[in-house]
């Protein structure tokens, strides 16, 4: 099978989307497809044994001129036209450039492709709002939502309403009912989308976030990192809606309750945290066994250290829902590490690890939290191996096997 893949960026290192997304098409290849990569990293990015072009961006046209000076007026004059453009026009003039960048590189193509997937990051969607303008290829279509969409259709705390939200509505309306296939990384994810655009729940498949090959480049160890102790670490982006502080509260507790264990233990947060920073700064100044760092991690830095810690963190927001299957929940499960799960009631990632998985509590039961540090800090004493997660179930679930039989099956079912 011939697979187009039509995608924002492959640069692993500027987003979690994007490390999700080249996990995917490296193992869509590993899988035996002819895979082609289209991309708009805006950067000449080449994966090893991939056949990847790089779409140049249209410079010389109207949207082009019209976006610049739009950015002008915001860096140089601190004037925001942004909500009254997109208002009118639905997207700012980047995208409509962008897109039509994109579509200008698809019309190029003479691949003929048995499966076009869009991939996207963020809440751009660029790629899907490009092939939605070719209709040739709707045919063999499968749009990948990796989020939810619009902003107003995320789960609370999540949610809210942009200026151009009817027209991002429309757009998303006309994807679910142009692509032949749609996919989403999580189970519920696509039950959520489908509550809104009905078309999903016919045309959807499940393909999680994918465990990819991956070769630690540096093996050694930050100075900050103390391989002897009990290790904890969160590392990615605490966004606004992603509190920390039950968590580092159920840590001071557990070390309040278990003096003994103040040496031997630490908390690591690594990552994007500006809504969080003086909360974060104070508690680091009275807490030594804790270690923040607020800002972006090299991902083969991250990827070594959570190999290599105790346990690993997938904080969640404080909310009913959470239909979202974290990008690093596939390198946890890779890290084989009990994973300390903190999310709502209803996630997939308490849905993945199963009801009956001892280590989740909610995001603010300071106490439970406390309470499961303590037991996972006491089973690490007896023996460090007693904390490898050991669930070759979920190693299937995110593997290339997998993958390949949920392709296949689309192309046997045709």
């Amino acid at each position: 099978m011939k697979i187009l893949v039509v995608v924002d960026s492959i640069n692993i290192e500027d987003s979690s989307g994007s490390k999700a997304n080249v996990a995917l098409i490296k193992n869509l290849a590993e899988a035996g497809f002819e895979v082609l990569v289209y991309h708009y990293t805006l950067k000449n990015i080449q994966l090893e044994g991939i056949q990847c072009i790089a779409i140049t961006e249209i410079k010389y046209s109207p949207l082009y001129f019209l976006s610049r000076l739009q950015r002008i007026l915001s860096r140089s004059f601190n004037i925001n036209v942004a909500p009254l453009l997109e208002k009118i026009f639905g997207f700012s003039f980047t995208f409509f450039n962008d897109t039509n960048s994109i579509v200008r590189g698809l019309k190029k193509m003479t691949f003929e492709p048995d499966l076009v997937l869009t991939l996207s990051k963020g809440g751009s969607f660029r790629p899907h709002y490009a092939v939605l303008k070719c209709p040739e290829l709707h045919r063999n279509w499968m749009a990948y939502i990796h989020d939810p969409y619009p902003f107003h259709f995320y789960p609370r705390p999540y949610t809210w309403v942009e200026s151009s939200y009817k027209q991002k509505e429309i757009f998303f309306a006309k994807v679910s009912e142009k692509a032949k296939y749609s996919a989403f990384p999580s189970q519920l994810l696509l039950e959520w989308m489908g509550s809104f655009y009905p078309n999903f729940l016919k045309t959807g498949v499940v393909i999680p976030h994918q465990n990819a090959r991956y070769e630690i480049q540096n093996q050694d160890f930050p100075s900050y990192f103390d391989m002897s102790k009990f290790n904890l670490l969160h590392a990615g982006n605490l966004m606004k809606q992603r509190s920390p502080e039950g968590l580092i509260k159920g840590f001071k507790l557990f070390l309040q309750n278990n003096p003994e264990a103040k040496k031997e233990s630490q908390l690591l947060l690594l990552g994007p945290a500006s809504f969080h920073a003086e909360m974060l700064e104070d508690y680091q100044k009275n807490s030594p066994e804790i270690y923040i760092h607020k800002g972006i991690f090299a991902f083969d830095e991250v990827y070594h250290l959570q190999k290599n810690v105790a346990v690993n963190i997938i904080l969640e927001s404080k909310a009913e829902i959470s239909p979202f299957l974290p990008a690093k929940f596939p390198h946890c499960i890779a890290a084989n590490k009990m994973i300390l799960s903190l999310a709502p009631y209803y996630s997939e990632t308490r849905r993945l690890l199963g009801n009956d998985y001892e280590y989740w509590s909610e995001v603010d039961d300071v106490k439970n939290i406390a309470n499961l540090i303590e037991k996972l800090y006491l089973l690490w004493k007896q023996n460090p191996d007693n904390l490898l997660l050991n669930r070759s179930d979920l190693e299937e679930y995110l593997s290339v096997a997998y993958l390949k039989k949920v392709i296949n099956d689309l192309e046997n079912n045709n």
